[in-house]
């Protein structure tokens, strides 16, 4: 018998509460692994602030992915702009690009003239639904940041994902490009809130 035992944590409920545990998790699971590069949410620049001081040292790299810009509001960045200066000056890569998982499709299926879901949609469900919703924020973070050249394909990164705000789903990913998607592969699950 072949097998690779790990530790993988259970958060009670989701959300911001558990962006420091998730911090310390990611840290531990790259270094574990001799993984160079941390892939993470960040909306406001909270978390990406948070993974930033963690790291520090670690001889990590980091790479934020922000949502795009109009997310919430046309022609507004949530991300803080202070923040984005801080990081950017100290070697952190930051990536806006369309959400993989949506994009084009959202304004299709969110439109009165146009009926049913989408296949792109129903994959972003499935991962939220069935897994965790941070698990399909992780994925589709890796996806932005492969198609906009920030990581590559050919190696594995940690991802971390949140559900509404901060950090509380920890992943091994091997990449790919969203034209690629089914040559992603999620292979290993660090941590995830048990209840959603």
């Amino acid at each position: 018998m072949s097998f690779i035992q790990k530790t993988v944590y259970y958060f009670d409920k989701p959300g911001a509460a558990n962006t420091a545990d998730a911090t310390k998790i990611a840290i531990e699971r790259a270094k574990e692994l001799k993984i160079s590069t941390i892939v993470i949410a960040s909306t406001s620049g909270a978390t990406a602030k948070t993974f930033f001081e963690a790291m520090k040292g670690s001889g990590l790299s980091l790479v934020v992915v922000t949502h795009v810009v109009g997310f919430s509001k046309p022609g507004e960045w949530e991300f803080d702009k202070k923040t984005a200066e801080m990081l950017k000056a100290n070697g952190v890569t930051i990536v806006t690009g369309t959400h993989a998982l949506s994009g084009l499709e959202r304004a299709i299926s969110r439109s009165p003239k146009i009926t049913g879901g989408s296949r792109t949609e129903a994959i972003a469900e499935a991962l939220r639904r069935t897994v965790a919703v941070g698990l399909k924020v992780a994925v589709e973070c890796v996806l932005i940041a492969t198609d906009c050249g920030a990581i590559g394909i050919d190696k594995e990164v940690v991802a971390v994902g949140g559900t509404a705000s901060g950090a509380d789903t920890v992943c091994v990913i091997r990449p790919a490009h969203t034209a690629n998607f089914f040559d992603l592969q999620v292979r290993e699950i660090a941590a995830m809130p048990r209840n959603r």
